[in-house]
């Protein structure tokens, strides 16, 4: 049985042996591919900045304390030159502490496994997993290398540089997510992805489309329908069921059992077409999975059709599909697969359905860009707040999009810049004209102001009171 994992070389090309079994580790935790990807780059970030200022520091907690400055800072200089020679650009914030935090857990797990050993780097390491080694033997002594210890040993202009870069990031409200315009759906449907010559072409991207318009999937997500999880709608036979099963946990078709026993997805490929889940591979053929809850315990997301006229849609065109696809040979049970005469009957991939989604685009005169809604995650925004503004509650749009919470819908709830606009527009022209009397409040003049409370300053009443003795009231 293979496993792949993404596994960092050093200056001979071989692999950093504690990094493998560490990011191996991280796998049999069940952690994604990006997160480990993200473990590897954390550590490689800092073995190239050990291997460039071997000789540029007194100590290695300056070093160390550097390293994490210069995340947030990069290593050019005002005058554009960089020492070192890595002229890394600064981080976000949030990119910065990913790293920090990803590092603490690698040092973390090398000392616990491999002990700690001193050495100075900065002499004796001639390789990166010595000097990998040395980081954990430091993390362990120093407690925390990366930007967080508060030693007063530390020097000075380092502190400030952290404490003027190592700022928590801005508090943010709810984004705005970017929905698909509504003006170019229809013609993107029809002259758009519905332009392409191959007519199963056609199909194939017209269906993910649906799935992703009508039924608010993520693209990933519709990448991992199987041709059983299309089922006829028992309520409304002129549609259909479309169920999305975990890659790996979701459970097999036609109650398949394996020979040890098992009915999940992932044993089924293994078993029938020595194959592994399409979110355990990398590379082009990787299709990730997000969400983190489903609707059954045969761990399946169910698609739910608004307006449910996309749910007809959907089976019409689902029928044209499927007798397309018993044509081509295919060693595999995904759905969806490419037409490319070099690939024919492959899985359908990410960059293809890209590569297809900007070519339909482009047949309708428009240009990608997610700021404007032309993209493909904006159609789940589009499902999300279509059903916001026809009055769903919120705790069925979380049903409808498979949250984990009613505060992840916010993003896709949340009123438009134009929907705030608007509103206030609406508001504006309430107040300047009023549907019911208003109460005109004027100002108040010199005479009601002194009427009463000047008792003690004017005890006889010469200019205060309501009849004031020396007031314009008597004629004064």
């Amino acid at each position: 049985m293979f496993t792949e994992i993404p596994v960092l070389l050093d200056q001979n090309k071989e692999p950093v042996t504690p990094l493998i079994k560490y990011a191996l580790k991280l796998k049999r935790d069940g952690m994604s591919q990006s997160t480990i990807s993200n473990h590897i780059k954390a550590t490689q970030l800092l073995l190239e900045y050990m291997t460039a200022n071997v000789s540029g520091f007194n100590s290695p907690q300056s070093l160390f304390e550097s390293f994490s400055s210069r995340l947030y800072t990069g290593t050019i200089g005002d005058d554009g030159l960089d020492p070192s020679g890595l002229y890394w650009l600064p981080c976000s914030k949030q990119v910065a502490r990913t790293h920090i935090n990803a590092l603490s857990k690698v040092t973390d797990w090398l000392t616990e496994k491999h002990g700690a050993t001193s050495m100075n780097p900065l002499i004796e390491a001639d390789s990166l997993t010595q000097r990998l080694n040395y980081a954990a033997w430091f993390r362990k002594n120093q407690h925390n290398f990366l930007g967080h210890i508060k030693d007063k040993h530390i020097n000075s202009t380092v502190r400030y540089a952290r404490s003027v870069q190592g700022k928590r990031p801005l508090g943010k409200q709810s984004q705005e997510a970017i929905e698909f315009p509504e003006r170019y759906f229809e013609s993107f449907y029809f002259d758009g992805l519905g332009g392409a010559i191959d007519r199963r072409v056609v199909l194939r991207d017209q269906l993910i489309l649906l799935l992703m318009h009508g039924g608010g999937l993520r693209e990933s997500e519709a990448l991992h329908l199987w041709l059983e999880d299309v089922l006829i709608d028992p309520s409304s036979p002129n549609s259909v069921k479309v169920r999305i099963y975990h890659p790996e946990d979701g459970k097999a078709p036609n109650n398949w059992r394996g020979r040890s026993g098992k009915t999940t997805r992932a044993a089924y490929l293994k078993e029938k077409y020595a194959l592994s889940p399409r979110n355990d591979l990398m590379g082009k053929k990787r299709v990730g999975w997000k969400s983190r809850v489903t609707d059954s315990k045969d761990e399946y997301l169910e698609v739910h059709w608004f307006p449910t006229v996309f749910g007809e849609i959907f089976a019409k065109l689902w029928q044209d599909y499927t007798r397309f696809l018993t044509a081509v040979e295919r060693n595999h049970p995904y759905a969806f697969v490419s037409f490319h005469r070099e690939h024919t009957g492959n899985p359908y991939t990410l960059n293809a359905f890209h590569d297809s989604y900007r070519n339909g685009l482009k047949r309708i005169g428009l240009k990608p860009c997610k700021a404007d809604g032309l993209s493909p995650h904006s159609h789940r925004h589009s499902y999300g707040r279509r059903l916001r503004r026809a009055g769903v509650q919120g705790i069925v749009i979380k049903k409808c999009l498979h949250h984990a919470s009613l505060e992840s819908q916010a993003v896709y709830t949340t009123p438009t810049a134009k929907e705030v606009t608007s509103c206030l527009n609406a508001a504006t022209q309430q107040l300047l004209n009023p549907t019911e009397p208003v109460e005109q409040v004027g100002t108040p003049s010199w005479e009601v102001l002194t009427e009463h409370g000047f008792n003690d300053i004017d005890p006889d009443g010469l200019f205060a009171g309501k009849n004031p003795k020396r007031g314009k009231r008597n004629g004064y």
